[in-house]
């Protein structure tokens, strides 16, 4: 309890890191001062004579103290000082509202952390058993590795941070993410695909389709930026954190850009429903596809699909075929379903051809 209370007291400031012993739990506490504090509590004690004694071995000086995952793997993320004052609300940031946003969940919290696309300012962790979790423990050692201010807060705190959303038990305040603009950077690949979304705006759809492209191997990722919907903490969940590692290019114009690709010779692939092919256009179904060149697939939008001025650049078509007759008012797929058996059989048919 000497311990405990010399911490709460000085707010120790943790600046290195021991090689626990066995049976000691290790917590980080996020302070008012936006400090990181580590208490450690011994769960076991030796008996000498029938007493008990508070001596612990010494660190372990021939480990390597730079290995801090063996270690942080252990933190229990309890405070087992019952003297201290727990936060209820955190602390507003001192940065502006707009330069920041909450990124919630683990894997998006994890790879925002470990791909460094964002600044990170601070980690909110759940309080309580579920943060023994190691998973979250993971998403803790990232956040201390980067000198991240951890702060536990209660899942009614983290519920009001994501409106309601799941958080699995991590939020993240972090500056905001936002579409690429060109580049030089070309794929290594000879027939590189190029996945192009036209009016996507349900940012569960948009998250379902990088995850879905960066899984199956697409090369980049086009949205137009007008009519789609912006790269928020909720695409990110919705991607499983693939929106931190996957960049998203934006054009204001996409027409212009898939013109200009035509020019150089790509071929400009559109994607319609079964039962509504274009006239004067040839419609493959999408097991017939075969990538022999540089592709744009282009994807329309829920509802309108794509836009007259983008299927006025197409060079071909390619559908879906349903695998009944379909009942009255079912015309297609969602969206990102369709997008992820596309990609896969646009993919996959490298190794047909």
């Amino acid at each position: 309890m000497s311990v405990l209370n010399y911490a709460s007291k000085h707010r120790l400031l943790f600046i290195g890191m021991w090689t626990f012993p066995k049976g000691i739990n290790s917590c980080f506490i996020h302070d008012g001062h936006k400090r990181v504090s580590n208490i450690r509590s011994s769960s076991k004690t030796k008996v000498s004579r029938g007493k008990q004694s508070n001596e612990r071995p010494p660190p372990n000086k021939s480990q390597n103290p730079g290995r801090l995952s063996s270690e942080l793997q252990k933190l229990a993320l309890d405070d087992f000082s019952p003297n201290w004052k727990k936060l209820a609300r955190p602390e507003p940031s001192s940065e502006s509202p707009d330069q920041y946003e909450i990124v919630f969940g683990i894997a998006p919290c994890l790879l925002a952390l470990t791909q460094a696309r964002r600044k990170p300012l601070r980690l909110f962790v759940k309080e309580g058993e579920g943060s023994r979790r190691f998973s979250l423990t993971k998403v803790c050692e990232e956040a201390f590795l980067r000198q991240v201010p951890i702060q536990r807060v209660s899942k009614r705190e983290l519920d009001r941070m994501t409106l309601g959303r799941v958080h699995q038990g991590a939020c993240l305040e972090a500056t905001p993410l936002s579409y690429l603009t060109e580049d030089s950077n070309q794929s290594s690949s000879p027939t590189p695909l190029w996945l192009v979304l036209d009016g996507i705006q349900d940012p569960m759809n948009l998250g379902a389709i990088l995850r879905s492209a960066y899984f199956l191997g697409v090369d980049r990722v086009a949205s137009s930026v007008r009519s789609s919907c912006p790269l928020t903490p909720v695409v990110s969940k919705a991607s499983a954190g693939i929106m931190e590692v996957m960049g998203v290019y934006g054009y204001k114009d996409l027409e212009d850009m898939v013109r200009v690709k035509a020019e150089q010779g790509w071929r400009v692939v559109g994607t319609v429903a079964a039962d509504a092919p274009e006239p004067g256009l040839p419609v493959t179904e999408s097991l017939d596809f075969r990538l022999s060149a540089p592709t744009l697939l282009l994807i329309g939008g829920e509802g309108d699909g794509l836009s007259r001025k983008l299927l006025d650049l197409c060079q071909m078509l390619v559908t879906i075929p349903p695998g009944r007759q379909l009942a009255p008012g079912v015309e297609s797929l969602n969206v990102s379903v369709a997008t992820g058996i596309l990609l896969h059989s646009v993919l996959a048919s490298k190794c047909r051809a």
